[in-house]
C-alpha cells in the first residue's frame, strides 16, 4: 500500500477513535508507519490536510454500505429497519467503539476549523445526493428521497450518539424502526429490482469498504 493511502486511513482510525484535537503527528506517523516528514511530503498542508483527505475517503467508503445493505431487500422499509439492526449489531460487537467519523469530527470542528467544516459538508452533500439518486432507482420521488436521505443519516448519527453514551443498541433499533415506518408511508412507483439498479455500482461503489 502507498504511504500517502497509508496515512489517510491511519489518519481516518484516529479520527474514529480520539477525534481531531487529540490527534498529533507524531501519534499520525506511528500509526502509519511512516516518517514524520513523509506526512508533510504527501500533504502539504499537515494534519488539517490529511484530516480532510481521511474524511473524504471515510465519506466514499460508507456510502458504498447503502446498496449493499439495502439491495437484498425488495422491500425498502424492511432492508432500512434491517440496515439500523445490523448498525446496532455491529456497534455493540466492536465494544461501542464509534462507527462515524465524519459526524464526531463534524461536531467537535465546524465552528473551530472552518476548512474542515467544509470538507465535512461536501461528504455529508456527497451523500445526500448518491443516496437519493438510490432511492430514486428504488422508486421514491426525487423530494421524497432527498428528504428520506436526510432522516436517514440524522436518524443513525443521533442514535450512534446514544448508543454509544448508554451501551445499548435500543436507540439504534428505535430509529431503525421509525425511519421504516416512515418509508413506508412514502408512495412509491414500480422499482428497479436490486439486481438492476445501477446506482452506486456506476460510480464504483460495489466493493464493501475497507
Amino acid at each position: 500500500m502507498r504511504t500517502d493511502k497509508r496515512i489517510v486511513i491511519a489518519m481516518a482510525e484516529l479520527l474514529r477513535s480520539q477525534g481531531y484535537a487529540a490527534t498529533g503527528i507524531q501519534q499520525l506517523a506511528e500509526a502509519a508507519g511512516a516518517p514524520t516528514g513523509s506526512i508533510y511530503h504527501h500533504f502539504k498542508g499537515g494534519k488539517r490536510a490529511v484530516a480532510a483527505a481521511a474524511l473524504r475517503h471515510t465519506g466514499a467508503a460508507y456510502i458504498q454500505l447503502l446498496p449493499l445493505l439495502l439491495d437484498p431487500h425488495e422491500d425498502l422499509a424492511t432492508g432500512v429497519e434491517a440496515a439500523f439492526a445490523q448498525a446496532a449489531e455491529d456497534l455493540e460487537n466492536t465494544g461501542w467503539a464509534n462507527m462515524c467519523p465524519v459526524g464526531t469530527v463534524t461536531g467537535e470542528i465546524a465552528d473551530a476549523e472552518p476548512e474542515l467544516r467544509a470538507v465535512a459538508d461536501e461528504v455529508i452533500a456527497s451523500w445526500i445526493d448518491e443516496g437519493s439518486q438510490y432511492l430514486v432507482h428504488r422508486g421514491l420521488s426525487p423530494s421524497d428521497a432527498r428528504a428520506a436521505v436526510y432522516a436517514l443519516l440524522g436518524a443513525l448519527e443521533g442514535a450512534f450518539i446514544l448508543a454509544r453514551g448508554q451501551r445499548s443498541t435500543e436507540p439504534l433499533l428505535a430509529a431503525g424502526h421509525a425511519i421504516a415506518t416512515y418509508v413506508a408511508a412514502l408512495p412509491v412507483t414500480t422499482p428497479a429490482s436490486p439486481s438492476d439498479l445501477g446506482v452506486g455500482r456506476e460510480a464504483g461503489l460495489d466493493q464493501a469498504p475497507t
